[in-house]
């Protein structure tokens, strides 16, 4: 511990960037999506090349091992080790240079692969490496692990794309790799003994290496024979074992052209693995596979049914998605013909039956296409969204073998798989002979941590008889590393050690990966260790959905499989906080693992931990990734768990109490609205409320009505709708309840306020759940059950306007309260366009302007962003769009607080704010939550109103 201290002592001393030994930030980097675990002994974010350079220095003196990391989405276990870990992926991550002239860039190791393709597009350019982790994986992730993807059968991997490597050798070396001589000095010495090696080896090489595409197992020593060697294509699939890349030369391709997939139908999974030999003569831009088991897994994801419908006919056994892009319309769909007749041939037809029974379904809209290939990149996250406690576990996934053999290989391997009791899910490469296929296993079982075993041994024995390659696209890290021998032979395998000696003689480099590899099965290296147990615990939500302790809390949080998807920094909302500080604190994946580590007694203090809300100080509970997290993983309603213990040990802040009793107190806060307005135009003020209540003295509070609205003023006999009245319309745009009281009017329909006859107005529970005060929140969801339960039983609909109010009833309600009441009550909860745009006809004044519409986060959790839209487009001749934004930032009292302010706005300034100023002077912005229309004014010069106001203001008069 003591060496440890110094090390990060001594490190901190020398570096700009972040030095982190906590337990909760070594937690978070312990694991990537692999079934490993190795807690590092330091965290180091760099913010240049120079703290990699004194990093490296102090951990060689200290005698520690550094691991160089990027996006952490390895599946074989690269990216952990008992190591100092360095995360490239927060500042190290700029396009230095790009030349389209040339077709070339020079980029940092910890650029996100979607960031280039953004820069290069413009250009007509791309980088055409395209692994389903485009999102989130780095340049220097992937050429240290030579990633390919789907376009692979066109562009090769990626040592077909990468031109030079600039590293940092374990000596302190610097080099630039690439396929000229160097000039004399240690890199040329290096050189010349690699080259040695190479011609030594020449004829082992071709003897033992497997001829595919698809070959990234070992190290890339084939590159050193012959005339024409580049010294960068050994670096490629070292998996940070022989140096550290500082910076990177990537061959760049023309971006394709109009595409178009033609989704190929088969009755039989064996069918469709017979077709692909045939298939790819066609010369596709792709061959991908979905099996049924995926099909069936995805349409119970509300991200992905929509999609699946669209393109898949009847009950196929497999689909084959077959793209092509030919530069033109008329080329496309001569493709397509062919695909048709080609299957044909091959005796498929939708009229035919059993057997015979297939064919092609032609998709030609690019919105369907890039949904398809969405739907696809999911594929390993859609397997892995299995509740239960065996998961599909990764270790002989990505073998490949040559088409001929594909169909006897795959049921070669689901006998396999059977004769030891599980089964697998097969997607992916069909068009390389690379599918992916994980058996489900529960490896905290030593019975089926046997199995795993067994079935490696035999699956990779499998893979020898066909000649093919055990590492086909993920590389091999500890799961696959200690199977070389057996593939390539006793004399590859010492010239891999060779190559690890000359680069690395004292092991400094991720130690333990390719070489000198523990055993696979180790169990003392899984993320479920034998002594990982977690005690029961006390729990304020029902997750009964879940297996394990504090009622299936357990099992949610470890649904996090560390894929990764929440560190995407585009589309979607996912994760908002991490997208602004790039800290993997702030993310997702990163809060689960605390999480893991905080129920299981690796975290002191467990969930009431000032660690654990660290962790969660930036989540602003957008609900993202309940909705975009392949595997489900809900933050948001996990936060409040944390709240809940923490507030059970520590009670409520004087701030938090104001937050949690809004409801309670604003009747009598309104009637003295004139006074507590006066808080924004008095600076003093201002700043004596900071100290008092936490409220940043930089930001206006919501003004305060002295006219809120009252319950009596719709209450119309008999009604065919419930309106909720949350507690900020009430007290703060009243206006907004009273147009949606008349535009419902104005429809014909008659409307009541909910209410329980007590004098109190009824609450939806937010502003307690924020605190953690979950007891409360509780009694009120029961007030409200019981309010509404005679209309919600004649079928009554529940209407609200603010998306966070009303949406509790769909989500939290069942969860505080769970049973039928509750999920009746949810099932008749709509938002006011859900409501309105069932039939409801409006007379309504055409638009004068184009409206532009930024959805709420639960709005777009929930899928209620689309009534919305469409009830809009029924305004006469309304122009409506969405903004492409994220999340507002505001985030009810988030935005408001002293020490969140400021990331509040940079949350917004990421996508919103620019998206507003770039729309016409004269646009009409519609927004319903009530935080996104105070940031919106706060931030910029423009002002949103909700969608009830707009109806009501376009209502024809006199109707």
């Amino acid at each position: 511990m003591q060496a440890e201290h110094r090390l990060v002592r001594r490190v901190s001393a020398a570096i700009s960037g972040d030095v982190m030994a906590d337990e909760a930030s070594r937690a978070r980097y312990a694991t990537d999506a692999s079934i490993y675990q190795m807690v590092p002994k330091a965290v180091v974010v760099p913010r240049t090349v120079q703290d990699i350079e004194a990093t490296m220095v102090v951990a060689r003196e200290e005698g520690v091992p550094v691991l160089p990391r990027g996006g952490g989405t390895s599946q074989c276990g690269q990216t952990v080790n008992h190591a100092v870990v360095l995360d490239n992926s927060r500042h190290l991550n700029r396009i230095l240079e790009i030349d389209t002239e040339t077709m070339r860039a020079w980029v940092e190791p910890g650029l996100v692969l979607d960031e280039l393709n953004r820069a290069l597009k413009p250009h007509g350019l791309w980088f055409p490496v395209d692994p389903s982790t485009a999102s989130r994986c780095t340049l220097g992730g992937m050429a240290a692990n030579n990633s390919s993807g789907g376009k692979s059968l066109r562009y090769g991997v990626m040592r077909d794309n990468v031109r030079a490597i600039s590293a940092i050798l374990p000596d302190g070396t610097t080099a630039r790799f690439n396929g000229t001589g160097p000039a004399p000095g240690p890199y040329a010495d290096l050189v010349t003994h690699l080259r040695a090696l190479g011609q030594r080896e020449a004829s082992e090489i071709k003897a033992r290496f497997p001829d595919l595409l698809r070959r990234v197992g070992g190290y890339n020593i084939d590159a050193l024979t012959g005339n024409d060697v580049n010294m960068a294509h050994l670096l490629v699939g070292s998996e940070g074992t022989l140096a550290y890349f500082t910076e990177l030369e990537l061959s760049l391709a023309p971006l394709p052209g109009e595409k178009v997939t033609g989704v190929c139908h088969f009755p039989t999974f064996r069918s469709a693995m017979d077709a692909a030999q045939y298939l790819v003569k066609l010369g596709p831009l792709a061959v991908e596979l979905i099996d049924d088991t995926m099909i069936g897994l995805g349409r119970e994801i509300p991200l992905f049914r929509k999609t699946i419908n669209a393109f898949v006919e009847g009950d196929p056994a497999a689909l084959l998605l077959v793209e092509f892009a030919e530069g033109d319309a008329a080329a496309n769909t001569g493709k397509l013909a062919a695909l048709t007749e080609l299957m044909g041939d091959l005796g498929f037809s939708f009229n035919g039956t059993d057997a015979r029974w297939g064919g092609v379904v032609p998709v030609v809209d690019m919105g369907l296409q890039v949904a398809i290939g969405e739907y696809r990149k999911a594929g390993l996250n859609i397997m892995m969204s299995m509740k239960e406690a065996g998961k599909p576990i990764s270790f002989v996934e990505d073998c490949a073998v040559a088409l001929p053999d594909l169909a006897d290989y795959t049921e070669g391997l689901t006998d396999i798989f059977a004769r030891h009791g599980t089964r697998g899910t097969w997607y992916a490469h069909a068009s390389v002979g690379c599918l992916h296929v994980r058996p489900v296993l529960n490896l905290r079982q030593d019975s089926d941590v046997r199995k795993m075993r067994a079935i490696a041994e035999e699956a990779f024995d499998l893979v020898k008889r066909y000649k093919g390659s055990h590492s086909g696209e993920h590389g091999d890290g500890i799961v696959r590393s200690e199977f070389h021998e057996k593939m390539f032979g006793p004399r590859i395998v010492k010239a891999f050690e060779e190559v690890k000696a000359l680069f690395d003689p004292d092991g400094l480099m991720n130690p333990g990966k390719i070489v000198n590899a523990p055993a696979m099965d180790d169990r003392r290296l899984f993320r479920y260790s034998p002594d990982y147990a977690v005690p029961e615990f006390e729990t304020a939500l029902d997750w009964s959905a879940w297996p394990g302790s504090g009622g299936g809390f357990q099992g949610a949080v470890e649904m996090c499989n560390n894929n990764g998807a929440c560190r995407k920094l585009k589309a979607g909302v996912m994760c908002p906080s991490f997208r602004a500080t790039r800290n993997e604190r702030d993310v997702t994946r990163g809060r689960a693992n605390t999480l893991r580590f905080a129920i299981s007694g690796r975290l002191p203090g467990g969930l009431a931990s000032d660690e654990m809300a660290e962790t969660l100080k930036y989540c602003v509970s957008c609900k993202a990734c309940r909705r975009e997290c392949p595997t489900g993983v809900d933050m948001a309603r996990m936060k409040i768990e944390v709240l809940a213990a923490r507030r059970r040990e520590r009670g409520l802040a004087f701030g938090e109490k104001l937050v949690a009793y809004l409801p309670r107190y604003a009747p009598y806060a309104a009637r003295v609205a004139w006074l507590i307005n006066l808080r924004n135009r008095i600076r003093p003020l201002r700043k004596w409320t900071e100290g008092l209540t936490g409220i940043s003295s930089k930001r206006d509070i919501p003004i305060w009505s002295s006219n809120p609205f009252r319950d009596d003023e719709a209450q119309d006999a008999d009604p065919d709708a419930l309106l909720f009245a949350d507690v900020f319309n009430r007290y703060f745009e009243p206006e907004n309840l009273r147009a949606a009281v008349r535009v419902l009017r104005t429809a014909g329909l008659r409307v009541a306020i909910a209410r329980d006859g007590s004098g109190r107005s009824l609450d939806c529970g937010r502003t307690l759940l924020s605190v953690g005060c979950v007891d409360e929140a509780r009694a009120e969801a029961r007030r409200v059950i019981a309010a509404t339960r005679i209309a919600v039983r004649q079928g009554v609909p529940v209407v609200g306007l603010e998306p966070s109010s009303i949406l509790t009833f769909r989500d939290e309600f069942p969860a505080m309260c769970p049973g039928p009441e509750a999920e009746a009550l949810a099932a008749a909860t709509l938002t006011i366009e859900e409501f309105l745009v069932r039939d409801v006809d409006l007379p309504l004044k055409p638009a004068v302007a184009p409206i532009h519409v930024h959805g709420h986060c639960h709005q777009k959790a929930q899928d209620a962003v689309s009534p919305v839209i469409a009830l809009l487009r029924r305004i006469p001749d309304a122009q409506v769009s969405l903004i492409d934004s994220g999340c507002c930032g505001m985030a009810g009292a988030f935005g408001y607080g002293k020490e969140t302010y400021d990331i509040s706005l940079k949350m917004a300034g990421l996508d919103l704010f620019p998206a507003l100023a770039a729309t016409p002077d004269d646009a009409i912005f519609v927004a319903d939550g009530t935080s996104c229309r105070h940031q919106i004014a706060d931030g910029t010069t423009r002002q949103a109103i909700h969608v009830a106001r707009l109806l009501d203001q376009l209502l024809q008069p006199g109707v």
